[in-house]
């Protein structure tokens, strides 16, 4: 797993880079990318949370690099997605950080990135069967983390 930041790619060994004395006492609500759309209606659903709440708001990304690529060169430029992720950050009410993560595996990096019993909102839509955004929100709580999905028609 790396971490994509600034442009530049990092090696991620495990966590994120450690919160800030500032920072380390506030409640932390994520928010996975799911899709654009999707995405922004978690965000609004984790800005109201953390505005009661006196919450942060990290927008996780995932992008998965598949194996015939270098970890290091995903199939998406990074600066666009960096451009593409600050623009749907500002649909948020409260200060929010963007982590892009360049991954093989969703599930190893999220036992990797999220702390212990984490709450994470994922948009996703209203569906008769089970989708991507449904799935994900199962494992999660089957890993320990506190889920809220919001799904849309």
């Amino acid at each position: 797993m790396l971490r994509a930041s600034n442009r530049s790619l990092n090696p991620e060994s495990a966590r994120p880079e450690p919160a800030t004395s500032e920072s380390e006492s506030a409640l932390n609500i994520t928010v996975v990318f799911t899709a654009a759309k999707d995405t922004i209606a978690a965000l609004k659903k984790a800005g109201t949370m953390a505005e009661s709440l006196g919450a942060r708001i990290t927008l996780l990304v995932l992008q998965i690099v598949p194996f015939p690529l270098p970890l290091t060169s995903p199939p998406v430029l990074l600066d666009f997605q960096e451009k593409r992720f600050r623009e749907i950050a500002k649909e948020s009410p409260v200060d929010t950080t963007v982590q892009l993560y360049l991954c093989r595996d969703s599930d190893d990096t999220f036992s990797k990135v999220l702390e212990p019993r984490s709450i994470v909102v994922i948009g996703g839509r209203k569906q008769f069967w089970p989708t991507l955004a449904s799935r994900m929100a199962r494992r999660l709580r089957k890993a320990g983390h506190e889920v809220i999905l919001t799904e849309e028609n």
